[in-house]
């Protein structure tokens, strides 16, 4: 742990609390022999995040790609006249 703390400027509880977190959520493993504390990512758990992000990455192409295309289309077109208000 103590690796992981130096080249962040916390204190080494508060990392310790990061950790906890982490490992809540199943992203990383940690393990206690003695006084050295292990830390391990859990790569396996990112599997959820990373097929949502697949996911909505498709949409927000498919989404641009529309928008793209009619910008073009409006580009195209001649602008209207407006009518004179006197």
């Amino acid at each position: 742990m103590g690796e992981l703390a130096q080249p962040f400027d916390m204190a080494l509880p508060s990392l310790m609390k990061h950790i906890r977190v982490l490992e809540t959520g199943g992203l990383v493993e940690s393990e206690k022999h003695g006084r050295i504390r292990t830390c391990r990512l859990m790569p396996g758990s990112m599997k959820g995040a990373e097929k949502w992000l697949v996911e909505q990455r498709a949409i927000w192409e498919a989404r641009l790609d529309r928008l793209e295309s009619y910008v073009a289309a409006l580009e195209k077109k001649p602008p209207k006249k407006r009518r004179r208000r006197d």
